[in-house]
């Protein structure tokens, strides 16, 4: 009997597969990567047009040999590691180190670990897009060699243990000048001015807000300028010139991409971003459902598409006339609402969505642990949310004059729920508050009491995870595999540490973007990273070739750091002292930092 061979990354994900498929298939994991560049030294051939030297990772020898016997055995192997650019480097990397040139070698991807999804894939079996391998190949070199030129001048002229990066050094970077706008900021003053009437038949009074004269809003900037306007009011007649009552509807939300479930994960569920990834990737490779064994149970989690098969709109629109009625059912397909603005796409994908709606969070509770859950649940209520009507609020806007001075009111009230009734986002949790039907125009109001408050403007907050993984989107650089992983870099360097969720650059953090700026400026130019991503990503389209990009860089970054050795001054930082006694000097111990976090040094 024909033996089939499929290699997957993960155990989890072997397990998964295992199950859809007859005796004669054999799934087995790689366990990731097996052959990466060399720690000890910069593994780029500069003299040979930047060709990267390969070896093999410490502890995947014995691995390899047991894919070694394997491979003999099967007469096809099918290569089913992840869906984008590192998981076709993967399949490469395999077909290098296992010698599979001449044997009848196949790559299959799909979106979802399911039944319908791995057998499709396998009728649908291609050759590795040597496009994306080099697209990953051409960001590896990239980072190796921005890495392993720039550390070294920081290990000269700080300390030794500290990194540069392509894309860390952007987000500090990024978090730093927004410190600087933070402690560079000088507060205004302003005051709110709010009036509370007795309306005729309603118990609870009116508040409306000072709004300016009939022609223009005022600010009022002091106190002084508030007991301006309180003196005009104090014969004044108040009295409603226009009541306005209409409706205004909220969208619902499009399905998850990685960086807004990293968003939203954080917002609603205080998960760091790379505990987010973490346990999708579990949700993604498979988790054991009593009563079905292992279960994909949402799509691939690294993707910046909001795009959703038909099957899958298809049913979710079965899904919810059936549970919620045909009023809740959104009109236009997901297709139609996507606008992806000519961005780029991680290779097609769909949107981060559950594998079969079946599976609801009640159905799994007794199968997923906590974490898994909540994260589980917030995936599949906004994929349902994705495909129902917008909700409609009934509005109400209320003009007071009194004199030349005018005051307002806004009111809304949910009117129909639409996707509010499975999903409302962190920043929509709005207070409705409703209008009496007594009111219309030319009523007259009665004062009861002002309320004045003194306010001062404020800063741009501090970034969190979830805004910093915005701004990087935004900003166009990164993508959406590298956001976690950026934000435990700058954490792990202890550049930045985080403190109720904002992110604080720390004294170390400020030398090391200093440097960076002075000696490498383009390396810390927005723009310049956003360019090079734009690049990097003509690459796997097919359209530019990777050396050539890393020969028009490199000359540039060689001079920089070439000057750097020569010109940059040295920056002693003094470690923190700590109430601790040395038991063996005397002196006080001092605070160090190494790979596993804090810890104490004579």
């Amino acid at each position: 009997m024909a033996k089939n061979l499929i290699i997957v990354e993960s155990p989890a994900k072997s397990k998964t597969i295992k199950k859809f498929l007859g005796k004669n298939y054999e799934v087995v994991a790689s366990n990731g990567h097996v052959r990466d560049m060399p720690k000890s030294q910069m593994g780029v051939d500069f003299e040979n047009d930047f060709e990267p030297k390969y070896i093999t990772i410490r502890g995947k020898g014995e691995i390899l040999a047991g894919l070694r016997k394997e491979v003999k055995k099967a007469d096809k192997i099918y290569l089913a590691t992840d869906p984008d650019r590192e998981g076709e480097a993967i399949s490469w990397h395999l077909m290098k180190a296992l010698k599979l040139e001449g044997k009848k070698v196949y790559r299959i991807s799909f979106n979802e670990i399911t039944k319908s999804a791995v057998k499709a894939s396998l009728k649908n079996a291609r050759d590795i897009d040597m496009d994306l391998v080099d697209a990953q190949q051409a960001r590896r070199v990239l980072d190796r060699i921005v890495g392993y030129k720039i550390s070294p001048v920081l290990w000269a002229k700080v300390k030794r243990g500290l990194s540069a990066g392509r894309v860390q050094s952007v987000a500090l970077r990024i978090i730093a000048d927004r410190e600087d706008e933070i402690a560079a900021f000088i507060p205004e003053e302003y005051w709110s001015l709010d009036a509370n009437f007795k309306v005729k038949g309603e118990k609870k009074p009116l508040t409306a807000k000072f709004y300016g004269t009939k022609d223009e809003k005022i600010t009022i900037h002091n106190e002084e300028e508030l007991h301006k306007i309180l003196a005009d009011l104090e014969e004044a007649e108040y009295e409603v010139v226009d009541v306005k009552r209409g409706e205004r509807s909220k969208k619902a939300p499009l399905p998850f991409t990685t960086s807004t479930l990293q968003q939203e994960a954080s917002k609603a569920l205080n998960f760091a971003t790379s505990k987010t990834m973490r346990i999708a990737q579990q949700l993604y490779e498979g988790v054991d459902i009593k009563g079905s064994g292992t279960v994909g149970l949402i799509t691939y989690l690294r993707t910046d598409s909001t795009r959703i098969s038909e099957e899958a709109d298809a049913n979710a629109r079965a899904y919810v006339g059936k549970a919620y009625g045909e009023e809740y059912v959104a009109e236009t397909t997901s297709e139609q609402k996507q606008k992806n603005d000519g961005k780029n796409i991680q290779d097609a994908h769909e949107a981060i969505r559950p594998t079969s709606l079946t599976f609801s969070p009640v159905v799994l509770k007794e199968s997923l642990s906590r974490d898994q859950l909540r994260l589980y649940q917030l995936i599949y209520n906004r994929f349902l949310a994705s495909q129902m009507t917008s909700a409609v609020y009934e509005t109400t806007s209320v003009k007071i004059d009194a004199g030349k001075h005018r005051f307002t009111v806004a009111a809304s009230k949910l009117a129909f729920d639409g996707f509010m009734s499975v999903y409302i986002q962190e920043d929509d949790k709005e207070e409705t508050n409703t209008l009496t039907k007594g009111l219309d125009e030319r009523s007259k109001l009665k004062l009861l009491e002002f309320e004045e408050k003194q306010h001062f403007t404020q800063p741009a907050p501090h970034y969190t995870e979830a805004s910093l993984v915005r701004a990087l989107e935004e900003l166009g650089i990164g993508r959406p595999s590298t956001y976690a992983p950026t934000i435990t870099t700058i954490l792990a360097r202890r550049y930045v540490v985080k403190e109720n969720k904002n992110l604080y650059v720390t004294e170390l953090g400020e030398v090391v973007n200093n440097i960076m700026k002075e000696a490498f400026p383009s390396i810390v130019d927005v723009n310049f990273t956003a360019n090079m991503e734009i690049l990097l990503d003509s690459v796997e389209e097919g359209k530019a070739n990777w050396k050539t990009i890393i020969s028009n860089f490199y000359p540039d970054l060689d001079e920089a750091v070439k000057i750097a050795e020569k010109e940059l001054a040295e920056v002693e930082i003094k470690d923190e002292v700590s109430d601790q006694v040395c038991g063996l000097c005397g002196r006080q111990m001092v605070i160090k930092y190494g790979p596993h976090g804090k810890f104490l040094a004579c």
